[in-house]
């Protein structure tokens, strides 16, 4: 992986039944780089075939509450620490990750229900709650010392 860069052959089929990565990119914490990333995670949704309500709101949607959340949150908006930015894709799905240098977090205790008075008028806390409700699964784990969330959506 080249940082900036993508790995990949981003052009082959995504649905010869294999895995494979369409995108995997090390981008600095700010948050101007998000809406490149998303735009080209919407090209993969659309190579994919998933519904359009998926590539044009689902993904968009999650993948940038996931950006920000690594940006602002785990990497404390540190220019010099770095996000790691994942797309793989397979004829049945596509999985993101985001990994940041941050300390992680308790998935179940950190998402809250916005909808709950207490929270009506919070300006924060929703970012979890909307991955959460567009996509299929949200998962949080550690892998090489960095804080990752996986994100997956299948074809509908």
């Amino acid at each position: 992986m080249i940082p900036g860069g993508e790995s990949g052959n981003r052009d082959r089929n995504a649905r010869d039944g294999r895995t494979r990565i369409a995108l995997d990119r090390l981008i600095p914490s700010d948050v101007r780089e998000i809406e490149p990333i998303v735009e080209q995670v919407a090209h993969h949704c659309r190579v994919l075939e998933l519904s359009a309500r998926q590539c044009a709101f689902n993904v968009p949607v999650a993948l940038t509450e996931a950006l920000s959340n690594a940006i602002l949150r785990g990497n404390q908006g540190v220019r010099e620490k770095q996000v790691r930015v994942r797309a793989m894709v397979s004829d049945s799905s596509l999985v993101l990750e985001v990994a940041d240098e941050g300390e992680g977090f308790d998935l179940e205790a950190c998402t809250e229900d916005p909808t709950r008075p207490e929270n009506l008028e919070r300006e924060d806390g929703r970012g979890l709650f909307l991955m959460r409700s567009l996509m299929d699964r949200v998962e949080r784990f550690e892998d090489e010392e960095r804080n990752v969330v996986r994100l997956t959506i299948h074809r509908s």
